[in-house]
């Protein structure tokens, strides 16, 4: 059993490399999708992940339709502030897709309009216009679905 977690152009090494840290410990897979805004040996994102690389299963892709493409049969949830259902409003299986855009820009708004009813948020008070830091984000998603699965492999 495993969930993927999905970066769509990331920007900021420090937040790729903690959340590489935490599909580690969570035997989650790690999707990066390029361009980056770091390049893959940049220091901070080696200092963020510790010494855990070893242990990410990690896939690097050139665009997002690569990834959808191999996995067209799987389940995909894209994280926004846009979207009206929260993310405890599905019920998620194993192998299912947690998507994230970059941190200056979220996904693309195209993306999103396909896809409004796999659209997911954190709810967060409005008046802000902000959201959370992404690794935060993914770390809030990604546990709600391994405490659906009930924490597998997980102790």
């Amino acid at each position: 059993m495993a969930l993927n977690i999905v970066l769509v152009e990331p920007e900021i090494p420090q937040n790729t490399g903690n959340i590489a840290r935490t599909c580690a410990l969570t035997k989650s897979t790690l999707h990066l999708v390029r361009p980056f805004g770091f390049e893959v040996d940049d220091r901070y994102l080696k200092r963020a992940g510790l010494d855990y690389w070893h242990l990410v299963d990690i896939y690097y892709y050139d665009s997002f339709d690569e990834v959808l493409e191999k996995y067209s049969n799987n389940n995909f949830y894209y994280a926004t502030t846009k979207a009206n259902n929260t993310y405890t409003d599905f019920s998620y299986r194993d192998n299912s897709f947690f998507v994230f855009g970059k941190e200056t820009k979220g996904l693309p708004e195209e993306l999103l309009g396909k896809n409004m009813d796999k659209c997911i948020r954190i709810p967060m008070i409005p008046e802000l216009k902000r959201s959370l830091n992404l690794a935060n984000s993914v770390n809030i998603i990604l546990f709600e679905g391994l405490r659906q699965l009930d924490f597998p492999n997980l102790k």
